[in-house]
């Protein structure tokens, strides 16, 4: 090969490429970001509409169907979704993964843009952002005092800490969870305002006056001028007392005389708890692209600088959540065991070849394949993540088997007599079509698996691309450096004669035993001719019987990580208050504290996903894996058994998945229009779901009822007293939520807003409500308004609305979710579709999978077109090596082989087929044609030299049989490691790896005898079939070779002129 010549006669030329290689993957690899999955620009869309004072079903009709109308014509949209709750609405767009997040956005800009002159009055600007996976908190800060209140601490992290924190270089935001605002307080007396004649509008409109500057301009005098300032704005909060809100009978009516002034903290609207203790939550997100380790880091050296600079003020900061560390955690522990696998993999290299000098040859191309890959990760803007690590991990045994059969193949040409240039060259030659032919495989195989379809394929597009660059750099090392160091560097101990010490004799014992296995091996080709058809009749019996393994293996979309974080969603009664959330969470912290392997908790109360004042979220971190048994995924049934016991709750004890990042892994939607026909369904399907074992915590969305006062105003008797709905409303507002009505700016600078609001006894109950003062448009002889009660114009009553109505697709959406437990997801969705298919399910209504379960269904037909493309181009590549379009077939049909180790190397390690080791599986693929392709190739060369086809299966076995083995070792001791599943995040990896080498052991073993086999029926085929094929020269190709006679050339192997004939088939 000229890459080999060329660098036999120019070694430094081979060796500044080599270290031109090195020296780019070193620069590349401290350039590269380090980051738990692969980024992804996931083309989601959200449109944010506020609707003051509408309920759910208002916002519906009036708002989410209308903005879903005018999007569902843009093109490459996946799924269109919308919540909508009272006086909001969110609709959620989901583009195709292929669609560009910035074109999607400005699309749907421009469509909801025509449609805000249609809106009714009082809808805000609809808001259009973009889904970032990336707005997930990296870091989560817990701030307390024992000496300051909320307020105090809310000011100082506004002020300080988050200004500190927002500089650093990678944060994009830092929120605040409980945190409690200054303001300035206006709680009016209703029955004062009433005595004294007064609206709150009235109070409104004076601060609003009285509390501003106003610019009356300028004045010039010659070469000076001067700006003429109306000041108005209040100094001090007492200032507020002296606003004159109207005038009495000749007398100024103060505010003071109606109202009182706070000045306080805002009312709290959600909580963050640390170890059972109320603090201020800082939840901290990084920008797109930032490295998430050193963000977090840099974050952590800041936290401790804020901790020792805010000691005299009494404030402490802890990190309650790090995300970063199980990142690095399990970064570290990929690294390592790619650091092993390579150790254990020269390792075989050294017991086989025997010889330092060799293994050092051999090994060489690991570190610079996997240092050269770190450039093309850097170059293609990749990450170092899970799925790259892994990738490289899982790829160290096959890195160095080009090498291990290129240094094999020189060794056994040296000990013909040649001179180690000369070795060098025809070793390389002779194996190279080979060697080039498995690399191209494993390169075919990984090429379809980075270019998946669907979210799956976002996330293996950096795995598939990783394997395919690592594997052609450790070929073109094969073919450069080997050869050239094999030529250069003089190996004595690669001779048969050469003295050995202690642990050579033993390792020549080896070698002498392993020459005698592939003498036996020889005798066993030829026993399985004479027993043909039995022998492809057991083969291919196991193989049937391996199939029944499945369902006994179960399926799942990602095996459970083990990364020491449970999440617990909590959800009251709609209507339930936050100090009733709260002692709840904490009767929920106290149980989990029972357990010794939780390490702490963190809850926040109506945040993140987890809105409304009766939903909140429970971060468990759990010790390290090294100071407790169980793993996190078995901490799950202890903990929810024991949280099952706390009444008033729905509670779901899970992890948050990765990808999807829903708690519940099994989850459905009920789709059509018709609410009791939607509530026939639901009911039936959650009793059904019920009844599966493995479902637990089954929730289902239509029972989501929130209780409701509802003001219905009696319009005749309104119209009479002169007060419209919009007067009723507005007073409403200011009294019960209160209205920021204006700013105040502080002595120190700073701006708090002022809001005019009941006092927090005065807006409990129903009866209060009646009772509000209302200003009428009538007024009495004194020229005040004349006042009546709420309930003189409207009915208070008790009532209960839908706390959100969700849609997908344009049709009402019930959303049914389970979690799952000692079962896996497969068999509960099997079992579930099962049950379905007995429903009754009018015309009109759908039901559809999401969460796990539909990526499950999704990431299996992606991954099976993979594997069939694959398939398709392993089978080009070896037909133009052998130039035969019958011998690839043989090599083909060895892929299932692999199926068995496959499903027993699951079944006894006890995991599943999921992404990962449906992964391995395709991994497989391009991996077993190797063996097959080495026989295949001396076989070829045995027939040119004029031996009959089954003398030529029988001496390539017997030669092949140790690099095969050799090869085979290498890549499953380079995987062990990675199939032990040590340390946190390893049990989900380990799939991969259980699949990969059951699958190795298996195809080794069943290959050495089935493929010379199938070849010889292969070739008796070609032979029948050349009777009816032209050759070159015209005549039947029978007539130039009998296929029965064992002596001549046989039909599949032919080339130059007979092959014509032969690879037409």
């Amino acid at each position: 090969m000229f890459l080999t010549r060329i660098s036999i006669n120019h070694p430094v030329f081979a060796t500044m490429m080599m270290v031109m290689i090195l020296v780019l993957g070193l620069f590349s690899y401290g350039r590269l970001g380090v980051d738990h999955y692969p980024e992804t620009d996931l083309p989601v869309v959200v449109v944010a509409t506020t609707y003051t004072g509408a309920s759910p079903e208002s916002v519906e009709s009036e708002i989410s169907r209308p903005i879903e109308a005018a999007l569902n014509t843009i093109g490459g949209i996946d799924t269109i979704t919308s919540e909508s709750y009272e006086g909001r609405s969110i609709v959620v767009v989901q583009f195709e993964v292929d669609v560009d997040s910035q074109d999607a956005a400005q699309e749907v800009r421009d469509r909801v843009a025509r449609l805000e002159t249609k809106f009714p009055d009082g809808v805000a600007t609809p808001q259009v952002t973009r889904y970032k996976p990336e707005g997930q908190a990296i870091l989560s800060v817990a701030v307390s005092s024992t000496s300051r209140t909320l307020p105090e601490i809310t000011t100082l992290a506004t002020r300080v800490i988050n200004n500190r924190l927002s500089v650093i270089s990678g944060v994009g935001q830092v929120s605040l969870i409980g945190s409690s605002e200054r303001q300035v307080l206006v709680v009016v007396d209703p029955d004062r305002l009433g005595a004294y004649g007064l609206a709150v509008s009235t109070v409104i409109e004076a601060i609003r006056g009285e509390n501003q500057d106003r610019a009356a301009g300028t004045l010039i005098s010659g070469i000076n001028q001067r700006i003429v300032t109306v000041e108005g704005r209040i100094a001090n909060t007492s200032g507020f007392n002296r606003i004159i809100v109207a005038q009495r009978n000749g007398y100024p009516v103060y505010l003071s005389e109606v109202a009182t002034i706070l000045d306080t903290g805002a009312e709290v609207t959600s909580l963050a708890n640390y170890q059972g203790q109320t603090t201020l939550g800082l939840h901290i997100v990084k920008v797109q692209g930032a490295n998430t380790v050193e963000v977090a880091s840099a974050v952590r050296r800041e936290v401790s600088a804020l901790n020792a600079e805010l000691t005299k003020d009494n404030v402490q900061l802890t990190i309650t959540r790090d995300n970063s560390r199980p990142i690095a955690s399990q970064v570290s522990q990929v690294q390592r065991t790619l650091v092993e696998g390579g150790v254990l993999s020269v390792l075989i290299v050294f017991i086989f070849l025997n010889s330092w000098r060799s293994t050092v040859i051999t090994g060489l191309t690991l570190p610079i394949s996997v240092i050269g890959t770190f450039a093309a990760i850097y170059a293609l803007g990749f990450t170092l993540n899970i799925m790259t690590l892994m990738a490289l991990s899982l790829s160290i045994g096959i890195l160095i088997d080009d090498a291990i059969v290129v240094r094999e193949n020189i060794t056994r040409h040296l000990q013909m007599g040649k001179d180690p240039v000369r070795a060098a060259l025809d070793g390389t030659n002779e194996i190279g079509l080979a060697v080039l032919s498995t690399t191209l495989c494993i390169v075919a195989v990984f090429l379809p698996v980075a270019f998946m379809g669907g979210l799956i394929g976002r996330f293996f597009l950096q795995f598939g691309v990783t394997v395919a660059v690592a594997v052609v750099i450790s070929l073109f090392v094969s073919f450069t450096l080997d050869p050239m160091l094999s030529s250069v560097w003089c190996d004595p101990q690669s001779q048969k004669t050469a003295k050995r010490g202690f642990f050579g004799q033993l390792i020549e014992r080896f070698d002498q035993w392993f020459e005698g296995l592939a003498s036996r091996y020889r005798s066993v080709i030829y026993f399985t001719f004479d027993y043909r058809k039995t022998t492809i009749a057991i083969v291919l019996g196991m193989f049937v019987v391996s199939l029944l393994l499945v369902p006994r293996i179960g399926t799942e979309f990602l095996p459970p990580p083990d990364q020491g974080e449970v999440s617990i969603s909590l959800e009251a009664n709609e209507g339930a208050s936050l100090d009733y959330m709260a002692a709840k969470v904490g009767q929920i912290e106290r149980a989990l504290r029972e357990f010794n392997y939780v390490s702490s908790t963190y809850s926040t109360i109506n945040s993140g996903e987890m809105r409304g004042f009766n939903k909140a979220l429970v971060a468990v971190q759990l010790v390290h894996s090294s100071q407790r048994r169980l793993k996190t995924a078995e901490t799950l049934g202890p903990i929810r058994r024991r949280l099952s016991r706390i009444a008033g709750l729905e509670i779901s004890v899970g992890q948050r998945s990765e990808v999807v990042g829903s708690i519940k892994p099994l989850q459905l939607s009920i789709l059509g229009d018709g609410d009791e026909e939607l509530r026939r369904i639901s009911d039936h399907i959650t009793s059904v779901l019920a009844a599966i074992p493995g479902a637990t915590e089954i929730e289902s969305s239509i029972e989501k009822l929130r209780p409701t006062l509802a003001v219905r105003v009696r319009r005749e008797a309104a119209s009479d007293l002169g007060v419209s709905i919009a007067t009723i409303g507005d007073t409403l507002r200011s009294l019960v939520a209160g209205d920021a009505i204006s700013v105040w700016n502080s002595p120190d600078g700073e701006t708090h807003d002022v809001v005019v609001r009941l006092p927090a006894a005065g807006r409990e109950n129903a009866a209060q409500l009646r009772n509000l003062p209302i200003a009428t448009a009538r007024m009495d002889d004194n020229g005040k308004p004349i006042m009546v009660l709420l309930d003189q114009v409207a009915d208070v009553v008790e009532s209960t609305a839908p706390a959100q109505i969700t849609r997908k697709d344009l049709s009402r959406d019930i959303r049914i979710s389970s979690n799952i437990e000692g079962r896996t997801l497969g068999d509960v969705v099997a079992d579930l579709k099962a049950a379905m298919t007995k429903m009754d399910i009018p015309v009109g209504f759908r039901i559809s999978f999401g969460g796990d379960a539909e990526n499950l269904t999704e990431s299996t037909a992606y991954a099976l077109q993979s594997l069939a493309m694959a398939v398709i181009f392993i089978y080009i590549i070896l037909a133009s090596q052998f130039g035969s379009f019958i011998q690839p077939i043989a090599i083909i049909m060895t892929m299932p082989l692999s199926l068995m180790g496959v499903l027993l190397g699951l079944l006894f390690t006890g995991s599943t087929l999921n992404m990962f080791s449906m992964i391995g599986i395709m991994m497989l693929m391009g991996l077993v044609t190797k063996n097959a392709i080495l026989l295949v190739d001396y076989s070829n060369l045995g027939v040119r030299e004029g031996k009959s086809l089954r003398q030529s299966l029988a001496d390539a076995g017997a030669v092949r049989l140790r690099p095969i083995v050799m090869t085979t070792l290498a890549m499953i001791f380079g995987m062990l490691p990675t199939a032990l599943g040590l340390g946190e995040g390893g049990a989900q990896r380990a799939p991969m790896a259980h699949a990969i080498i059951g699958g190795l052991i298996s195809s080794t073993l069943l290959s050495l005898v089935f493929v010379p086999v199938v070849l010889t029926y292969l070739d008796a085929f070609a032979g029948r079939v050349r009777r009816w094929v032209p050759s070159p020269t015209g005549s039947n190709a029978s007539a130039q070779h009998d296929g029965s006679d064992k002596t001549k050339t046989p039909a599949c192997a032919l080339t130059s002129q007979d092959q014509l004939g032969t690879t037409i088939m």
